[in-house]
């Protein structure tokens, strides 16, 4: 056991990837010499060079249409764009090539490639540095999305992000790099795709992702307090959705709550509580309930920013309505 912060888990899983193999390479905005924009790859460049962490220009279109060629042409690529609502500029690239180059040249192709970059709020870093925009990345077909919520699960994802064949965009919640646990990564790993279910509980079944799983947990612990037992289920990869372990826990209950940062009204959890409502629609009593961001921009303002996201009180408040 080691006790290790999420950032450190992801920068060793970037130096034990890239000794084993050679062709992965770092490209983004000061990912070299500085280290990066949250001082995940920190230090690796005295290790491996700058011929594999390689600065670039301030141009996200630019960082990714190099890593696609470079995945193209044998190279593994970890592009890191320093804020998810930058990944916008990117579509064209990231939604219209990487995504559809293996289905464009008759599987013959892929483009083994990692975006990683930061999403979420937490920092009072305002409208455009705040935002939760997976859905933009799971509404497309053909990129695979991680969401680690554990320090474990920082490790042992980007590892496996880092052997798949097609592009993989992995999102890192700004608020949980300094977030520490003990971690035994000799431990084999849940297999890539698997959900987690972090608790079990008689009375609600909540599926929830990223950051919010600490908030689920604390509200978990409260609740149970009450008398209220609830399953916890984190999802750690948006695509591939491992649908079979939610269905097969929200059968057992029939009460289920989909909790998410990102804003309400077409986002993960909208998808996940249709996907409930159709298909475990025999088995619930209730409604299935959707907590999630509010639909506006975030705030600067700190007070503001934290109200309008899910917090561990307000998914408390929440399932106790439902439950009683």
């Amino acid at each position: 056991m080691a006790e290790m912060t999420y950032r450190e888990a992801l920068r060793l899983a970037l130096h034990d990837a890239m000794v084993e193999d050679e062709s992965i390479f770092v490209l983004g905005e000061e990912v070299g010499r500085y280290g990066g924009a949250y001082g995940v790859p920190k230090g690796l460049i005295d290790k491996f060079g700058s011929e594999r962490l390689l600065d670039t220009p301030i141009s996200e279109p630019a960082i990714i249409g190099t890593a696609i060629g470079a995945a193209m042409s044998g190279m593994r690529p970890v592009a890191e764009l320093m804020y998810v609502d930058f990944i916008g500029m990117t579509m064209d690239q990231l939604g219209n090539q990487a995504a559809k180059i293996r289905y464009m040249f008759g599987g013959q192709i892929g483009v083994p490639l990692v975006l990683r970059t930061q999403g979420g709020t937490g920092r009072s870093a305002g409208a455009q540095h705040s935002q939760s925009l997976e859905a933009f990345v799971m509404h497309t077909p053909g990129l695979r999305l991680a969401m680690p919520a554990t320090v474990t699960d920082a490790y042992h994802l980007l590892r496996q992000s880092l052997t798949k064949p097609d592009p993989v965009v992995f999102i890192e919640h700004k608020s949980l790099y300094a977030m520490k646990e003990d971690v035994d990564l000799t431990e084999e790993p849940l297999p890539w795709g698997q959900a987690a279910v972090l608790r079990g509980g008689k009375d609600v079944v909540v599926i929830t992702y990223s950051r919010q799983v600490q908030f689920v947990m604390q509200a978990a612990q409260a609740l149970a307090r009450q008398g209220i037992e609830a399953t916890v289920i984190d999802l750690r990869t948006l695509n591939p959705l491992d649908f079979d372990t939610v269905r097969k826990e929200v059968e057992k209950v029939g009460k289920a709550v989909v909790v998410s940062e990102a804003v309400l009204t077409c986002g993960v959890a909208a998808e996940l509580a249709a996907r409930i409502s159709e298909e475990c629609f025999d088995y619930l009593t209730d409604p299935v309930v959707r907590i999630a961001g509010e639909d506006c921009p975030i705030s600067v303002s700190a007070e503001l920013e934290a109200g309008s996201i899910p917090s561990p009180g307000l998914i408390e408040e929440t399932i106790t309505r439902l439950v009683a």
